[in-house]
């Protein structure tokens, strides 16, 4: 049994310049970090006597002889890409919804690309791994989904990422004092609107939009340095973290008017007046978790004012993707 464990994320400032439309002209930078919250994906070599050579178990379970059988888009193409002539049993937990805006799909990528490397007894490096997750999602899957989520997820940790024409990418991890980190984390809050959507519908006409957009687009790719500098500086207050989200968050619904919803404005707009700075829908928008900054006194009248809603609690992860469990069987 091999069980990878790979972390969801969130995306503060940069999103939308991490698609190549964009970084092939211009470059992109995004700021971002992932999370304590987990995909886990477990792996095995199946057993030679069932009815079926592989059992793919998420939510639901596709029982099939042949891997052009599975149901699940990604779970076949990276078993045929990855040539798996074995069968195989893989299960998916999942410690949040899917179609979030935490970068899910991603996480399930990078954590079944990884179990199999180890299946087979390989050692990858994050940079090959968030590269062959890439190639995967966006070649071979052709999904609309840009290069961050597998370039976070994949690495761990509160990051600076640089995408180049030539789809090359660097990634800077930020350093910070340790009552700066622990400031930044108490001002978080995670909410969860209820809503669940197909971010690469939205991220299909965000593309589209552009060139139409080029401005905004360049001002919120600003924003991730700025937003780094931020941190990094301690003289600067905090919050203005939280107040730059606030400004990014009125660039990213001006992008396409599938962002946002009314419903979605107005749960924004109790958090700001219940004393948040800040905050923006996480992901492509449309639905899934919103993030939110405010000063730690002023979170219970925000948990007040938003009491319907799911709140997660959550601490910065710096790990990345890994195998949590490698313990191969025999039955290959």
């Amino acid at each position: 049994m091999i069980v990878s464990r790979t972390p969801f994320r969130i995306s503060f400032f940069g999103g939308g310049t991490d698609y190549p439309a964009w970084y092939r002209k211009y470059g992109g930078m995004v700021l971002g970090s992932t999370i304590d919250k987990f995909c886990y994906i477990s792996c095995r070599y199946l057993p030679p006597f069932f009815d079926f050579k592989h059992r793919i178990v998420y939510s639901q379970i596709d029982s099939v002889n042949e891997v052009k059988d599975i149901k699940h888009p990604a779970v076949r193409g990276i078993l045929n890409t990855m040539d798996v002539k074995n069968g195989l049993e893989i299960h998916h937990d999942g410690d949040l919804p899917a179609r979030s805006g935490l970068g899910s799909s991603s996480s399930f990528t990078v954590g079944l690309i990884h179990a199999i490397h180890a299946l087979k007894g390989q050692m990858i490096s994050k940079k090959d791994l968030a590269t062959e997750a890439v190639h995967m999602e966006q070649d071979i899957l052709k999904e609309h989904v840009g290069s961050q989520d597998q370039v976070l997820t994949t690495h761990g940790g509160l990051n600076v990422i640089q995408f180049h024409a030539d789809d090359s990418f660097d990634i800077t991890p930020l350093i910070l004092a340790k009552d700066r980190i622990e400031d930044f984390q108490k001002h978080m809050m995670l909410v969860f609107t209820g809503f669940t959507r197909i971010a690469s519908e939205i991220a299909k006409h965000h593309i589209a939009n552009m060139e139409a957009r080029k401005r905004e687009m360049q001002i919120m790719q600003q924003m991730a340095k700025e937003g780094m500098e931020i941190l990094i500086n301690p003289k600067i207050p905090i919050e203005n973290f939280g107040k730059l989200l606030h400004e990014y968050w009125q660039y990213k619904r001006s992008l396409s008017d599938k962002v946002t919803t009314p419903a979605l404005d107005t749960i924004y707009e109790a958090a700001k007046s219940a004393g948040a700075y800040g905050g923006k829908l996480l992901g492509a928008g449309g639905g899934g978790f919103m993030l939110l900054f405010a000063r730690p006194d002023r979170q219970p009248e925000i948990r007040e004012k938003l009491k319907d809603l799911i709140h997660v609690n959550f601490r910065l992860d710096f790990t990345g993707s890994k195998i949590v469990i490698y313990e191969p069987n025999n039955f290959q």
